[in-house]
């Protein structure tokens, strides 16, 4: 089939225009493209998709047991949340009986898994020890209070309460409740030799407390 001339034109023509509009459009969306490309390197949130916060829970630690006696309506066997003090302790065993001797107790002291909490009651004096201990065929510890002291090994200061140490000998009430609000104000006994600074506390005290006493 045989083109005139003018239909020649006509298709070279075309074929011209629809080239010019190609490059126009090239030229158009290059900088565009380009400049999206800037944008994503420069801008973390066109870059990079929306972080995801993920969670975790630990779970919560398990209970105390604390075994309470003495001078209170429940003794007994008494589970507590971690972190609790003596006071809970009490609670949770149906308080303080009439006879109870609360003046000499610690009720803010925090308590530890397996402690035993002995309450006086008034007039009583020394904290009847326990049978027995676990593991140790004939020991006779004496575990009082919130503390893991034993009848046949010294008390620790940081974790006595004022009962245990209320027992030691040459220690009144006064000087045992001085020995704990001491404590409170430094934190914890770091040596026994603290004890000089002890409202109540001098050195022949000291020296009789020395082997009875640990840290």
């Amino acid at each position: 089939m045989a083109f005139g001339r003018s239909t020649l034109l006509s298709v070279l023509a075309v074929a011209a225009v629809a080239g010019a509009v190609t490059a126009a459009a090239a030229l158009f969306l290059v900088p565009r493209v380009a400049a999206g490309s800037a944008l994503a390197a420069t801008d973390p949130a066109v870059a990079l998709p929306r972080a995801v916060r993920i969670t975790t829970t630990a779970p919560p630690p398990p209970p105390l047991v604390v075994h309470v006696g003495g001078a209170v309506v429940q003794p007994g066997l008494v589970q507590l949340p971690d972190g609790a003090r003596v006071a809970d302790a009490v609670a949770a065993a149906g308080g303080l009986r009439p006879d109870a001797d609360a003046g000499r107790l610690n009720l803010a002291e925090k308590l530890r898994d397996g402690a035993r909490l002995y309450v006086l009651a008034v007039g009583e004096a020394v904290v009847p020890p326990v049978a027995g201990q676990v593991g140790t065929p004939g020991a006779n510890p004496g575990s009082t209070g919130t503390g893991d002291d034993t009848g046949g090994g010294p008390v620790d200061l940081n974790t006595a309460t004022e009962a245990e140490l209320d027992a030691l000998p040459g220690v009144g009430p006064a000087t045992a409740a001085a020995i704990v609000a001491h404590r409170g104000t430094i934190g914890r006994f770091s040596s026994v030799e603290q004890l000089a600074d002890v409202r109540g506390i001098g050195p022949a005290k000291l020296e009789t407390l020395r082997p009875l006493v640990r840290v």
